[in-house]
């Protein structure tokens, strides 16, 4: 019997050299070229130009210090700088570490302290957050390994360093030797992605991890120097800085930047004015292109390919976009943070009813397989856990050898905890979650990491937190709240209880005042028990249901 087993093309070699060498490659290539537009910012950059920015602002973290294989944060939204930092950092060998915008206090101190960061490139502020207070409030007794902050803007902010003030004269012997001591295999960055239980867990991924995912992810989609990538999806993650940026990178394609955070009217406004021929997006982003009112307003006939991933694609939504956005040969991608990301997707001229229905096959130089609970591959057609392996697996999560065994097995197989099948053709399909993780616009949310911090409020004894659907997001975080013996919690006490201390898209939208949860005779929460009834209330409009105020900076 056919088993749930396949192997990407090898045809191709692997790019065998790392990201410094390959923004050489385009500076010398395509020195002409448009490489790089942040439309909110009106910048316009050629790779030559960009490729002597990211040299000053290397020179500038070797002045301040900064050698191979020390940490180096960015937390800002998307922008030039945030992409002149990932290059500069690559070319001189430092680890990018990549901060959700949306973190608050605790997660960033977590974040900062977990890897070591000495040095946090920084924007002023995003939307309701002050980073530079938050940093300020934390301070060096919070924060004792950060020996530099950079602050972006034109701003200057005590105990900050201005961004310009990085930007160096170039030492190529500098930069040279800085480059001679790096090897293709070596960290370059660390990105956080929840567990199931306790804090994030530091992904940590290697030049070769990443640019060869870009390349791959960019010849999937057929990008070359022509091409032009609207690029919505946030920097930090990496649907933006590897399946964007590093996919230009290593095709010549320009990156377009058409805001800070995702605004379909800009988005839109991006790809008339730029002429982009590809576009990215989560689907409640597509969803939101396909709701704007005057989308025929709009020319959006440049517009060729793209890819949408993050959380399952409804199908209809898929043909939408083919139909109303002119995108004929848009790609759905289906991967992990910890496989730097992709390990399926489409390809441009797969089968209609693949394209809008499954998450493609699997990525060239790497291997897939659907296992059951013992670990061996099921046949095909049954349902197990999708397992993937090759050059996109991750070195490990930063100090954390426990949790990289659990992740990664004896033989290097990456356990994804989604549930998927594979048909004889080898297109594969995700069809549930093993773990509790929700999907809420893109947005992995972990409900131990929620559960956790509620936890510390003093009036609440017990919380379970699991997803229920949503319309617009895909799920949303509910919370069921068991209050402490003579106290009273109302759903808006949760609410300030969260705000300022974890990410806004982590606030549970619905709260729920329970006196015990659905359990198993082992007395074990049944969490999807408790999500039937919480919808069948949400459907029928129960008056025992606490609904939270819509987020007032929602995405």
């Amino acid at each position: 019997m056919m088993q749930s087993y396949a192997q990407g093309p090898v045809d191709t070699p692997l790019l065998e050299y790392t990201i410094g060498a390959a923004l050489d490659h385009a500076a010398n290539g395509w020195a002409d070229k448009l490489a790089l537009v942040s439309r909110h910012q009106r910048i316009r950059w050629t790779w030559a130009e960009l490729n002597a920015e990211v040299d000053r602002i290397a020179c500038g973290l070797l002045d301040l210090g900064v050698v191979k294989g020390d940490r180096v944060g960015i937390w800002a939204p998307n922008c030039a700088e945030w992409t002149v930092t990932q290059f500069a950092t690559a070319r001189i060998g430092a680890i990018l570490v990549t901060v959700n915008p949306a973190y608050r206090l605790s997660e960033v101190e977590y974040a900062l302290n977990k890897v070591g960061c000495s040095v946090l490139v920084t924007a002023p502020s995003f939307k309701s957050s002050d980073y530079v207070g938050m940093l300020r409030e934390l301070g060096p007794e919070k924060l004792p390994l950060l020996r530099t902050m950079v602050v972006l803007g034109d701003r200057l902010h005590q105990g900050f360093v201005p961004w310009e003030n990085l930007r160096q004269d170039i030492d190529r012997a500098a930069l040279d030797a800085a480059a001679g001591g790096l090897d293709r295999h070596d960290a370059i960055n660390i990105q956080f992605t929840s567990g199931t239980t306790g804090f994030p867990k530091g992904a940590t991924l290697t030049h070769h991890n990443i640019l060869n995912n870009g390349f791959f992810t960019g010849r999937l989609t057929k990008l070359a120097v022509e091409d032009r990538i609207c690029i919505p999806v946030p920097l930090y993650h990496c649907f933006g800085m590897v399946l964007g940026n590093l996919a230009s990178l290593t095709s010549g394609a320009a990156m377009i930047y058409p805001s800070e955070a995702f605004d379909p009217q800009l988005a839109l406004e991006a790809v008339q004015s730029e002429g982009c021929t590809s576009l990215y997006g989560v689907p409640t982003m597509f969803i939101a292109l396909l709701s704007q009112d005057n989308l025929s307003d709009f020319d959006v006939s440049s517009l060729r390919t793209g890819i949408m991933a993050g959380s399952p694609c409804p199908k209809a939504t898929m043909e939408q976009v083919m139909d109303r956005l002119n995108m004929n040969e848009v790609t759905i991608g289906y991967g992990m943070t910890e496989t730097s990301p992709l390990t399926t997707q489409t390809a441009t001229d797969d089968p209609l009813n693949e394209r809008v229905s499954t998450v493609g096959r699997v990525h060239p130089h790497a291997e897939a397989k659907v296992v059951g609970p013992d670990g061996s591959t099921v046949p095909i057609g049954e349902q197990g856990e999708y397992c993937s392996r090759g050059y996109a697996v991750m070195r490990g999560y930063w100090d954390d050898p426990e949790k990289t065994a659990e992740a990664i097995d004896a033989d290097g197989w990456m356990h994804s905890g989604d549930i998927a099948t594979m048909d004889k053709k080898g297109y594969v399909r995700i069809t549930g979650r093993i773990k509790d993780m929700i999907i809420r616009g893109g947005e992995n949310i972990y409900p131990r990491e929620i559960e956790e911090y509620l936890l510390t409020h003093p009036a609440i004894s017990d919380v379970q937190v699991f997803g229920v659907s949503d319309e617009k997001y895909g799920e949303q975080v509910c919370a069921w709240i068991i209050p402490r013996s003579g106290e009273q919690v109302a759903a808006e006490d949760v609410r300030d209880f969260c705000r300022g201390q974890i990410a806004h898209y982590k606030v549970p939208h619905h709260v729920k005042i329970v006196e015990g949860f659905t359990m198993t005779v082992t007395g074990k929460a049944q969490k999807f028990e408790m999500r039937k009834l919480m919808e069948a209330e949400l459907v029928g409009g129960n008056t025992a249901l606490h609904n939270m105020i819509e987020e007032a900076n929602d995405d």
